[in-house]
């Protein structure tokens, strides 16, 4: 053993290096840069309710041109959704938007997103919550006249939407309703009947004339009773006016008004019985 260390010395020492410092070398590392993810994707939301718009975007890192990227929605049961392809801008970035509305939008929970481009190794996938039902919201509108000054209450249950305001239009004959309608929804509205109502010559109840935003729709479902018109309205997200129409509104003669008449009528007959005017010509 003493041999081969002087051996080992003699081959090491005419090319000055030192033992020691061989030995206590660092061993040399390699660092390694993370790889970035060949393609990523997310929403803009984590969670959505019915008619929302879902935005899916994302980056692919190595581009071929002429190349769509391939994107896929499944529901909670891994049932395919939507699909589409579409094409990525030249820095490899894509975006699409997909409305959460129609038939198969019908299952509550996690959603998958899915997107593949190029061979079917380069896919990526995230996810969020869905919400196909909205709950009802029900109230009281406080609707004035502006003409008799009388205030009437109408209820209303409404689903998809809000309700901003009720207001009076005499001169045809209608009750308009202005909504917020965030989705698809429905409104059910119990109007009294001194509020409006709709007859026919013969004094039965006639259907109304339902416009939104100025196209003729029918209602849903309609009842009755001696005392209120109910009527359940469909309508679509982004409509926002409802003219419900009858024959007869708010009586152009409310309690102040006729008031005011009976003290006018009194008043003239009086001024007439003590000037002598006469209203009809005396033959």
């Amino acid at each position: 053993m003493r041999l081969v260390a002087l051996l080992v010395i003699a081959i090491f020492m005419p090319f000055g290096i030192s033992l020691h410092a061989f030995a206590q070398s660092p061993t040399s590392t390699t660092t390694l840069t993370p790889t970035a993810p060949a393609i990523t994707v997310s929403t803009d939301k984590s969670s959505y309710l019915i008619g929302d718009t879902i935005v899916i975007s994302g980056q692919v890192q190595a581009v071929v041109p002429g190349t769509p990227l391939t994107v896929q929605i499944l529901d909670s049961n891994t049932n395919l959704i939507q699909v589409a392809q579409i094409d990525i801008s030249s820095d490899g970035k894509f975006t699409k938007s997909f409305l959460a509305s129609g038939p198969l939008w019908k299952s509550n929970g996690s959603y998958t997103v899915k997107v593949q481009y190029g061979p079917s190794s380069v896919t990526a996938q995230t996810g969020f919550t869905f919400q196909s039902s909205i709950s009802p919201v029900s109230n009281v509108f406080q609707v004035k006249d502006p003409n008799s000054q009388q205030t009437f209450s109408v209820n209303y249950t409404i689903t998809g939407g809000n309700v901003k305001d009720m207001t009076i239009d005499s001169q045809s004959i209608s009750l308009i309703v202005s909504i917020n309608s965030t989705s698809d929804g429905s409104i059910t509205l119990q109007m009294p009947r001194t509020l409006i109502d709709a007859k026919t010559n013969s004094g039965q109840d006639d259907s109304f004339i339902i416009l939104i935003d100025g196209a003729e729709v029918k209602s849903q479902s309609e009842s009755a009773n001696t005392d209120y018109r109910t009527l359940t309205i469909p309508f679509l997200q982004g409509d926002q006016d409802i003219e419900i129409i009858g024959t007869q509104i708010v009586p152009e003669f409310g309690p102040i008004a006729a008031l005011v008449l009976a003290i006018a009528i009194i008043s003239i007959i009086a001024v007439s019985a003590k000037t002598g005017l006469r209203f009809m010509p005396k033959y």
